[in-house]
C-alpha cells in the first residue's frame, strides 16, 4: 500500500501533540504509582474533575482553561494530600494489602463520577478559546493550535516536575520513599509527610492535565475511563518512576495510536498501541528507561 508522505508526516506531527497531553495525565500516576507503589486508579476521575472546574470557570467567568488550570493547582494540591492522608490512615497505617487500597480508589472513582453526572448531567462539555479552532500550516504540516497550545503547557508543566523530582531535597526524597523509607529518616525526613507532598502533587498535575483535555475535545463524566489503562501503560512502558522514560513512552504511544487510527481506523488504535506495549516489555522487562 503506498502511504501519501504527506499523511504519514500529519499523523506523526499529531501523534506527538496528543503524547505531549498524554505525559500530562501520566505524570501524577508516575508518581503516585511509580514512585509512591500506590495504585491510584482514581487518577483519571481527578483528571474529569479538572476539565470541569476548567469549564464552569471558562463559561461563567471567562478565563482561559490554561490559567484556570494554574488556578487549580493549590486547591487540588490539598485535595490530594487529604485523600493521602485517608488513604494512610485506613490502610497503610493499619498494615492492610493492597486490593483493599484499590478498592478504596475504585469507589472514588465511581463516587466522583456519579458526582459529576448527578451536577451537571451526562451531556458533552467544552470550552471556549480563541485557540480552539484555528491551525498552523507549515509546508504541508498541519498544527490545530488546540493540540499544539495544550501539548506546549504539558511540556512545560512536565519540565517544571522533572526540576523539582531532581533539582531539590523534597524530589529526591520522593524518589527515595519507596526504596528505603529508614534511611529517608536517618536524613531528617518524615516518610509520610513526604508521600502526602508527593501525592499532592501528583493530583494538582491530573488537575492541569483535565483542563488540557476539554480543550482538546468535549468531555463528559465517563471519559475517564478511557484513560485509566492508557496512563498505567505508559507509566509502564516507560519504567517505574522515569519521568523521562514517560515522556518518551507518552510520545511513542501517541504516534502510534494516531498512525493507526489514521491508516487503518480508530477502533484498531488502542489494540495496536497496546500490543506495542507488550512487545516492547518483552525484550525491555523494566521499561525505556527503568532501573
Amino acid at each position: 500500500m503506498d502511504i501519501p508522505f504527506d499523511l504519514l508526516l500529519n499523523a506523526i506531527m499529531a501523534g506527538l501533540l496528543l503524547g505531549g497531553f498524554y505525559a500530562a495525565v501520566t505524570a501524577g500516576v508516575s508518581i503516585s504509582f511509580g514512585m509512591l507503589d500506590i495504585v491510584n486508579i482514581a487518577h483519571p476521575a481527578f483528571v474529569i474533575l479538572g476539565s470541569y472546574l476548567a469549564y464552569f470557570i471558562n463559561i461563567n467567568y471567562g478565563v482561559d482553561p490554561i490559567l484556570v488550570s494554574i488556578l487549580m493547582l493549590p486547591p487540588f494540591y490539598a485535595l490530594g494530600a487529604a485523600v493521602y492522608q485517608v488513604y494512610h490512615v485506613s490502610f497503610e497505617k493499619r498494615g492492610q494489602d493492597a486490593l483493599r487500597g484499590l478498592a478504596f480508589f475504585f469507589g472514588l472513582l465511581f463516587v466522583t463520577e456519579v458526582s459529576l453526572i448527578l451536577v451537571f448531567g451526562v451531556d458533552y462539555r467544552y470550552v471556549e478559546a480563541w485557540y480552539i479552532g484555528p491551525s498552523i500550516h507549515i509546508g504541508i504540516v498541519d498544527l490545530p493550535l488546540r493540540m499544539l497550545v495544550p501539548c506546549l503547557a504539558a511540556l512545560a508543566l512536565f519540565g517544571v516536575i522533572h526540576l523539582i523530582i531532581t533539582r531539590t531535597f523534597t524530589g529526591r526524597a520522593i524518589m527515595a520513599v519507596s526504596q528505603d523509607q529508614l534511611a529517608l529518616q536517618l536524613m531528617a525526613a518524615d516518610p509520610i509527610r513526604i508521600k502526602r507532598i508527593a501525592f499532592g502533587i501528583s493530583i494538582a498535575v491530573a488537575a492541569v492535565a483535565g483542563a488540557l483535555l476539554i480543550i482538546i475535545q468535549p468531555v463528559e463524566p465517563s471519559v475517564g475511563r478511557e484513560y485509566i489503562g492508557r496512563v498505567f501503560a505508559i507509566c509502564v512502558l516507560g519504567g517505574l518512576g522515569s519521568m523521562p522514560g514517560t515522556l518518551i513512552a507518552a510520545m511513542l504511544l501517541g504516534v502510534v495510536e494516531s498512525i493507526t487510527a489514521t491508516f487503518y481506523g480508530p477502533s484498531w488504535a488502542p489494540a495496536v498501541a497496546f500490543g506495542f506495549l507488550l512487545l516492547t516489555l518483552a525484550f525491555r522487562p523494566a521499561g525505556l528507561l527503568g532501573r
